[in-house]
Order: C-alpha cells, then sequence, then structure tokens
C-alpha cells in the first residue's frame, strides 16, 4: 500500500437497531459506535426464518398460465 493515501482504520462497536446486539468491528468513520439496522443475529437469510411466499406465489401463477401441474 502506498504510504499517506489510505484513511485511517479505527475499531468501532457495531450495534444493532433491530435486536440490540454489540459487536466489534474496524471502520473508518470516526467514533465509538456505529449503528446498524440489521446484523447477522436478526437477519432472515441468516438466521434461516426466510419466507419464500413471494415466489411460491410466481410459480403458481406461471404453473396456472401455461398449465403445468
Amino acid at each position: 500500500m502506498k504510504q499517506g493515501i489510505h484513511p485511517d482504520y479505527h475499531k468501532v462497536t457495531c450495534v444493532c437497531t433491530s435486536c440490540g446486539a454489540e459487536f466489534e468491528t474496524g471502520s473508518t468513520v470516526k467514533g465509538d459506535t456505529l449503528r446498524v439496522d440489521t446484523c447477522s443475529n436478526c437477519h432472515p437469510f441468516y438466521t434461516g426464518r426466510q419466507r419464500f411466499a413471494a415466489a411460491q406465489g410466481r410459480i403458481e401463477k406461471f404453473n396456472k398460465k401455461y398449465g403445468l401441474k
């Protein structure tokens, strides 16, 4: 890396506003805390609670349109 052209890297504490989980990470943002809307503890994709209801409706519509079972 070239010297003097990169921003300073700080350790900050991230706080999830949805579930309240806290974890430490690195960031170029100054300050001691960083608020995030969703973290890996409460995001549906990571927790396995993701719903596929919208996709299911599209599949049924396609099958009905083309007469597939």
